[in-house]
């Protein structure tokens, strides 16, 4: 086996050659834009990322600008891009450099990692590429790369098992380029010790992988421990006239806190006197809309929809509440499964109805 020191110079010089260097905040020390994207990366993959980071940073191109922005401005810029929590954090944390730190994100990964939506590997990645602070990071591709170079077994995301790693990450830090070596392990997760089919025969550390010798590549990391699915159940109302939808804003906490979304019907509610009731609407038809379903994390979601066509004049949308056109879709702070709804909606056409 490697020795720690040996370990990261591999690394090192892999990913001076092999590594990836055009990603677009790669290259700079602008700590905004490194954090930015750290936070879109979570869970999210590189090609998912790019065009969002685009365009966030066109919209938001400093932390003073995302601070002083309305949530919903950001919610609807990350619409689309899942984990909305990941949003909300990331307006706090703007928020909270702008009253804490004078705007500027720290470098000492504890006070990176004491605000809104940053962990410690997060704030460890930020400290690194910012400003060079040696600390260790444990992200998914990291946790993948160790366990199967140093054949550790069990869940990675069991407290014990994942203590022992970042253990281990922390010996393993070299005294110097600690920026390099953060992207090295990220990259070779990413891009050679993957999920599924590794490229073990153009991996640095193929000869020293315990995985390898022991033909456990495809074990290890241990899977996380087989739980129940849980499927939840929600009607929800499609209320429409004269081309346009309405919506209202979700509770900030929960599934698709603070975005827009189509009103969820009680589960034994007449349709058409609920929506009279509750918006002051004339219901004129009410349909049945295909079924489908939306995995999150730890649950899928079955989402029943109803067209509920409604009269063209009457009724007021109140607090959170909003018309939306189906043809301005794009600029809404809206969960992905409620957008394809709509958009066929809006494909199909809606009817006028007259009032």
């Amino acid at each position: 086996m490697k020795t720690h020191h040996s370990f990261a110079a591999t690394l090192i010089a892999w990913q001076r050659i092999h590594g990836r260097h055009d990603l677009p905040w790669q290259g700079t020390r602008d700590a905004y834009r490194i954090w930015l994207s750290e936070i879109m990366l979570q869970q999210t993959q590189v090609d998912t990322v790019l065009p969002y980071y685009g365009r966030f940073l066109a919209r938001f191109p400093d932390l003073a600008s995302l601070a002083a922005a309305p949530v919903e401005d950001v919610l609807a810029l990350w619409s689309g891009l899942g984990y909305y929590a990941r949003a909300r954090n990331l307006h706090a944390c703007a928020q909270a450099v702008m009253a804490r730190h004078g705007g500027v994100l720290p470098a000492d990964p504890a006070q990176l990692a004491a605000l809104p939506g940053i962990g410690r590997s997060t704030a460890a990645a930020v400290a690194a590429f910012a400003y060079g602070t040696r600390a260790a990071i444990l992200d998914g591709n990291v946790k993948r790369v160790l366990t199967r170079v140093f054949g550790i077994d069990g869940y990675p995301g069991e407290r014990d098992v994942e203590q022992h790693l970042w253990a281990l990450a922390e010996r393993l830090l070299p005294a110097q380029d600690v920026d390099v070596y953060t992207q090295a392990q990220m990259d070779l997760g990413a891009t050679v010790c993957t999920r599924a089919r590794p490229a073990c025969g153009r991996c640095p550390l193929a000869g020293e992988c315990v995985a390898r010798r022991d033909e456990r590549v495809a074990e290890l990391p241990a899977p996380r421990p087989r739980r129940a699915v849980v499927v939840r159940e929600g009607r929800f109302a499609a209320i429409l006239r004269d081309g346009q939808v309405l919506l209202e804003r979700r509770p900030p906490r929960g599934i698709w806190g603070g975005l827009l979304s189509l009103p969820e019907l009680p589960e034994d509610a007449d349709t058409a006197a609920w929506v009279g009731q509750r918006f002051g609407l004339d219901v004129v038809r009410v349909a049945p809309l295909p079924d489908f379903r939306h995995v999150f994390t730890h649950f899928t979601l079955h989402l029943r929809p109803e067209r509920v066509d409604v009269a063209a004049s009457g009724g007021a949308p109140g607090a959170g509440r909003v018309w939306l056109r189906l043809d301005a879709l794009a600029d809404a702070a809206l969960p992905a499964p409620v957008r394809r709804l709509l958009e066929r909606l809006a494909a199909e056409g809606t009817p006028t109805v007259a009032g």
